[in-house]
């Protein structure tokens, strides 16, 4: 009896699907890394204009759920592997790989660009910004409400707007040459937030408080012990703060995003491009000033800022869209 030739295996419909939303979330990581080198925009920023900023919150929560397991139990081994089999995989190896991959290539580059380049640089991410306020408000959920419900939204995303825009005032601090070890820790705990609270620059309040530029240079050249102390202090802080924003998505979800985007309109006090720095001072924030030369730049690469958020949202629903046809059987949308 003659054994029928062996023939090459198929590819699957789902391994074609998921090939480019691994490449489209490993350069969503890349964005999201390259917000965190710059001060004035957030890496949750730019995980909501990306669409990923839920289900990044949702993974993060496993994994901390899945290490708490791990170490207090009980089932400490079946514990923690049924917490990481919850994790999106597909999701955050390609995105922390991303984020990796742009912060330990583009550290030096990105400072001396935003040094160099300030109207540029923050006309490009002013554009950025402004256009992403609207993704928040998209989320929220939509039913009828009360006047008084109305007023209090009102507040909240004013408030939140009023915060942000206040307090970039106090990112002035003087550069710190050798900064102590318990002092890296702590704000490495404070500025991570800026993963999980858009509108919240983590590299603006390392520049407020001096390690803006020595935590850049750590980077560049690998001081490990640096770099050691600061991702222990941002691991504490990212476990702290990825409950308390899982919780309250989850139980006041349309105030948070009101929040959100409040965080970010008054966030765009930092980006606007035309500003006066004190005698001295070569980066941070200044008073805010009427457009000088150069004047087309900033507006054409703000221009250039929104549109790349348009195209991402449009990228992002599209893929959906097509992930939603295959889960659902749709011969018309289903990849061969």
């Amino acid at each position: 009896m003659t054994t029928p030739a062996a023939t090459p295996p198929r590819t699957s419909p789902s391994f074609l699907v998921a090939l480019p939303t691994v490449l489209l979330n490993a350069l969503r990581g890349a964005l999201i890394g390259m917000a965190e080198l710059i001060p004035g925009i957030s890496g949750g920023t730019v995980a909501l204009i990306t669409g990923v900023y839920e289900r990044l919150i949702d993974a993060a929560a496993h994994v901390v759920s899945a290490v708490k397991r791990l170490i207090f139990g009980p089932d400490r081994r079946a514990g923690f592997l049924a917490g990481i089999r919850a994790v999106d995989l597909w999701l955050i190896i390609p995105v922390v790989g991303g984020m990796a991959a742009m912060v330990l290539t583009l550290a030096g580059f990105v400072e001396a660009f935003v040094s160099g380049n300030a109207e540029l640089s923050r006309g490009l991410f002013f554009g950025l910004v402004a256009a992403s306020i609207v993704v928040p408000l998209q989320l929220i959920p939509r039913v009828r409400r009360t006047l008084a419900s109305h007023a209090r939204g009102v507040i909240v995303f004013v408030g939140a707007a009023f915060l942000a825009y206040a307090s970039i005032d106090f990112a002035g601090g003087s550069l710190m040459v050798d900064p102590p070890v318990w002092l890296v820790f702590i704000a490495a705990a404070i500025a991570v937030c800026a993963l999980v609270v858009p509108g919240v620059s983590g590299s603006f309040f390392l520049l407020a408080i001096g390690l803006y530029s020595p935590t850049l240079r750590a980077v560049a050249d690998r001081d490990w012990g640096y770099l050691a102390v600061f991702a222990l202090g941002a691991i504490v802080g990212l476990v702290t703060i990825v409950r308390v924003m899982k919780w309250m998505l989850e139980n006041y979800r349309r105030f948070t995003l009101l929040a959100m985007a409040g965080l970010m309109l008054g966030s765009l006090r930092a980006l606007w491009p035309w500003q006066a720095l004190p005698p001295g001072e070569d980066h941070g924030v200044g008073e805010l000033v009427a457009p000088y030369d150069p004047v087309a730049g900033p507006i054409l690469l703000a221009l250039v800022g929104a549109a790349a958020v348009v195209a991402l949202l449009f990228v992002e629903r599209g893929l959906q869209k097509r992930t939603d046809a295959v889960r659902s059987g749709d011969p018309q949308n289903t990849p061969t």
